[in-house]
């Protein structure tokens, strides 16, 4: 990724966090953490990995998100943002801290072992 395209995944990170946490009435997705955004070189699509606090309720706060995606994309909008079009926002759920607790379980019991 392009200097630019960092900037911008890490500006659209930023605020569509604090979009989640203060603008958005849902319950289930208040507890939501936005881990990495990805934004295409042309700038018209951001993939927006996410995790749940609650990992029973995963499928239902991707279904939420993605069905906030208008919502989203309007309050940004709104903000003074330095891009001139808001790129489209694909939410994803992000496998990696799922993983990551995975081999910080096995480390453990070969530990104790």
């Amino acid at each position: 990724m392009s200097l630019k395209t960092d900037r911008i995944a890490s500006m659209l990170s930023k605020e569509i966090s604090d979009i989640i946490q203060n603008e958005i009435n849902d319950k289930d997705i208040k507890f939501v953490t936005i881990t990495a955004c990805k934004v295409d070189t042309d700038l018209s699509l951001a993939q927006i990995y996410c995790t749940c606090f609650d990992d029973s309720k995963k499928d239902k706060c991707l279904h939420d998100l993605n069905g906030a995606k208008g919502f989203i994309k309007t309050e940004l909008a709104k903000r003074k943002l330095e891009i001139r079009r808001i790129p489209d926002l694909r939410f994803i759920y992000d496998e990696s801290v799922e993983y990551g607790n995975k081999i910080e379980n096995i480390i453990n019991q070969i530990n104790k072992d």
